[in-house]
């Protein structure tokens, strides 16, 4: 009975141990890993709104400043416009007389200055026109001849005065006639050779040449064309209703192709309406500093009635950057520029309102300044 209970005890035991085995292994392999440090966040430093650049950085890259001007797009009048030359700048040469083209001294695209000989012509009417030059200047001084001894002969009284009054209108007819025959020759240009000078009448820019050597030309021919760059005028298109709210003397603002701004002036508004487009056309004339600009070239105007309201500033389109999803322009400071932010309104005509964040009279950058938005990011590369 004795042996019978100690195998229990045993089997007891061991079932036991068993248990608490297995119970260890399946607590050991269920209990979750313990995770792994966290690292530290370190906070991005954050973007400087300054820019510590010297104008020989600014001269380099063509950043260019201008100040800020009032002005509501909303009541601006914007339209497409064309550079012509104005009527007092360009001008058409011809030959003054039919005849052959013996000599080419210029050709399209030179410069010329008034009065400087563009070709020579050989007429046959220059050279009639030369001869009779000729003739009344000699007959002229043998007027002059015969009055001079009429007068010795009438002051020795042996000559009665018809005769010397007969000699004094003589030398008038006479030299009616060389002012007659030198007049015509002049207004031909007309050589001493008896050849016609085709001469430029102003200072500019041959844009036309039609002339060829040894063509043979009537004297309406235009054989060059001249503008004067000096002596341009903006001619803007736009509708009935815009030009009745625009005066002469109203300010613009010119964007050209490059992205330059300009300054000008409402210089005049036609009566009359274009037949085929049915649109006004206001002229247009540069004030300040002379640009190069070119008869032809398209532009777009933002013409701002005397009348409208001045809420707000006006600024060139590529003044406002984006940096950080933020509408920012670059304000002039001592050291260099501050970003500042503005809240952006309408756009058009190479221009943008703004509604607040700037004010007039500051200076910005304008013409590339995303060569500043640029330096911006470095700054902030280096910092990190």
């Amino acid at each position: 009975m004795s042996t019978h209970s100690n195998w229990r005890f045993f089997g007891f035991a061991a079932a036991l141990a068993a248990a608490v085995g297995v119970g260890y292994f399946i607590a050991r392999e269920t209990t979750p890993a313990e995770p792994p440090p966290v690292a530290a966040i370190t906070p991005a430093p954050a973007q400087s709104d300054e820019l510590k650049l010297d104008d020989s950085y600014l001269a380099v890259v063509g950043i260019v400043t201008q100040r800020v001007e009032s002005g509501n797009l909303s009541t601006d009048v914007l339209a497409p416009a064309t550079v012509n030359a104005s009527p007092n700048g360009v001008a058409v040469v011809t030959a003054h007389a039919a005849g052959t083209i013996v000599r080419l001294a210029h050709q399209l695209g030179d410069p010329v200055r008034a009065g400087e000989t563009l070709a020579v012509v050989e007429s046959r009417d220059a050279a009639s026109m030369s001869a009779d030059r000729s003739v009344a200047e000699s007959k002229a001084a043998l007027a002059r001849s015969t009055m001079a001894r009429e007068q010795e002969l009438y002051g020795q009284r042996v000559t009665p005065r018809q005769d010397l009054e007969r000699a004094q209108a003589e030398l008038d007819v006479a030299e009616a006639e060389v002012r007659r025959a030198r007049a015509a020759a002049e207004a031909a240009h007309v050589t001493q050779d008896g050849r016609i000078a085709v001469i430029s009448p102003l200072t500019g820019q041959i844009t036309s040449a039609t002339a060829a050597l040894g063509t043979f030309v009537q004297a309406e021919t235009e054989l060059f064309r001249i503008a004067d760059p000096n002596f341009i005028q903006i001619e803007a298109t736009m509708t009935v209703m815009d030009a009745q709210r625009i005066a002469i003397g109203d300010v613009a603002k010119v964007a050209t192709p490059s992205g330059d701004t300009l300054d000008a002036r409402v210089r005049s508004i036609s009566p009359t309406l274009n037949e085929q487009t049915r649109a006004a056309t206001v002229v247009l004339s540069l004030t300040g500093r002379a640009q190069p600009l070119s008869p032809g070239q398209i532009l777009q105007v933002a013409i701002t009635p005397k009348n409208a309201a001045q809420a707000g500033v006006v600024v060139p389109e590529d003044a406002v950057q984006n940096v950080g999803g933020r509408n920012v322009v670059f304000v002039r400071n001592a050291g260099g520029f501050k970003v500042q932010p503005v809240v952006v309104g309408s756009r058009g005509g190479g221009r943008v309102s703004i509604l607040s964040g700037i004010e007039a009279g500051e200076t910005i950058a304008t013409t590339n300044a995303f060569f500043l938005k640029a330096e911006l990011g470095k700054g902030a590369g280096d910092e990190e």
